[in-house]
């Protein structure tokens, strides 16, 4: 590019999207007089569903402003709680965040989840039709124009994913209330009605159940639950209402 020369400035939360030599403190880059400046921030590397406040010399500014010349750009963290104005707060997770989405449906989240590689174009298309924040950490799949919304997951290790998720959305907590197959609701059910699912020593060992309204998938506490339950604790002591 050649033409008007800015200086931006990135928030330390959004270091790992940028190249060392501009982290920490402002950086000059040179634009080309006519990019906005969502455009700019993201040739830099920075998603923009990742982009807060852009401060212009002191004034905010929305990211179709275009930078002049000389101009000292601040650029801001997603201010958390992040609201998600427009539709009911609900996720889409990709192929690579199948444990995230057991524990977002775990704790009755509304988690919608890709088994398998369906590609970017398709999970944009869905989380516009359905109104689902895209769940990622594919930088070029949230860079996507027709996305709904969208969220980079900072980590790789599922317990602080599904921190990082809560704290920056806050969706309402209802444990037990969903299929962590399917996402499906859940239902009580009697056990003559499940008992084709069941082997023999959970039929003699367990009374109550509960059936996905979707999939038909009986649930019951079983040899997992004390270790379910201690993600559903900890999740609850910490961000429940």
């Amino acid at each position: 590019m050649n033409g008007p020369e800015i200086h931006v400035e990135f928030a330390p939360e959004l270091g790992l999207f940028l190249p060392q030599g501009r982290r920490g403190g402002a950086s000059k880059v040179v634009t080309d007089g006519v990019s906005t400046l969502g455009h700019v921030i993201e040739s830099l590397g920075v998603p923009l569903t990742e982009v807060g406040a852009l401060v212009v010399d002191g004034r905010e500014v929305p990211v179709s402003h275009v930078p002049g010349p000389g101009e000292t750009v601040d650029v801001r963290p997603v201010t958390r709680p992040q609201r998600v104005p427009g539709a009911p707060l609900r996720f889409l997770l990709d192929v690579h965040l199948g444990t995230l989405a057991r524990r977002l449906r775990l704790l009755g989240v509304d988690a919608a989840y890709e088994s398998t590689d369906i590609g970017d174009p398709a999970l944009a298309a869905r989380s516009a039709a359905e109104r689902r924040v895209m769940l990622s950490r594919d930088r070029g799949l949230l860079r996507r124009r027709e996305l709904w919304a969208g969220a980079f997951v900072y980590s790789t290790r599922p317990d602080e994913q599904l921190r990082d998720v809560l704290d920056r959305f806050a969706p309402e907590l209802r444990p037990w209330t969903r299929c962590t197959a399917c996402n499906g609701l859940l239902k009580e059910a009697a056990k003559d009605d499940v008992v084709d699912q069941l082997e023999g020593g959970t039929r003699r060992s367990y009374d109550v159940f509960a059936q996905c309204e979707e999939c038909g998938r009986a649930y019951w506490k079983g040899a997992h639950h004390d270790q379910l339950e201690t993600i559903v604790v900890r999740a609850l002591e910490e961000f429940g209402s």
